[in-house]
């Protein structure tokens, strides 16, 4: 590249957040964030960042893709015995990251997780397109293949097998809701002076705050 990269900037300056912009509780401001990230075309709206760690603090963090949110929480699928899913077993532990560049935002979510019920897995795996059915089925993630084509074969053989048939949820696939203790809400604004709101659970109720960029 021709220009280095601590030259590399832009300037913040589409809007502020102050406090009496916000909603009394975080899960209706991220739904309200959220639908603008969405009404603004904004690339993956759903898609976060999970950070997970091992009991003795090595860090790992990956893309996956919000498939629901309530006041429990914030829910995703995944295979259990990815890396993932055995740091989660082992230290329930998470943070999550959304970031909506179009609209100068980022989200972070600090809380722990857990498994949601079989029948809540069972329930979005039936809303999957066949493929991603039978590719949760393929995909020992994390595994190490000899090359793709062990991954297409592999999926051959499972269309052939499950021709006709309800394709049901592997055993070690399902879902994981984390459930916050922290949401900030981060804006954009010139001179890196950005607007972080953060609400903080404490003694069952939300405490908002304003942090320094």
């Amino acid at each position: 590249m021709t220009r280095p990269i601590s030259e590399l900037r832009r300037e913040y300056d589409l809007r502020g957040l102050r406090e009496a912009d916000l909603a009394p509780d975080p899960l209706a401001q991220f739904e309200r964030w959220l639908q603008e990230a969405v009404a603004n075309e904004a690339w993956e709206p759903n898609a976060m960042t999970l950070a997970t760690a091992t009991p003795d603090g090595h860090p790992s963090l990956r893309v996956v893709l919000l498939k629901g949110f309530d006041q429990r929480g914030f829910s995703f699928f995944t295979n259990y015995e990815s890396r993932k899913g055995l740091e989660l077993a082992a230290n329930p532990w998470a943070a999550l990251l959304f970031i909506w560049p179009e609209l100068h935002r980022q989200v972070r979510v600090e809380g722990t997780v857990a498994r949601v019920s079989a029948e809540e897995s069972d329930d979005y795996f039936r809303s999957r397109p066949a493929g991603s059915k039978l590719g949760a089925w393929a995909s020992q993630q994390g595994e190490v293949l000899s090359g793709r084509e062990v991954l297409e074969q592999r999926m051959q053989e499972l269309a052939a097998r499950f021709q006709g048939q309800e394709i049901p949820r592997p055993p070690y696939w399902g879902g994981y809701r984390l459930s916050p203790l922290a949401i900030e809400f981060w804006q954009g604004r010139p001179n890196r002076l950005h607007d972080r709101l953060r609400y903080r659970l404490e003694q069952g109720a939300w405490l908002i705050e304003r942090l320094a960029p």
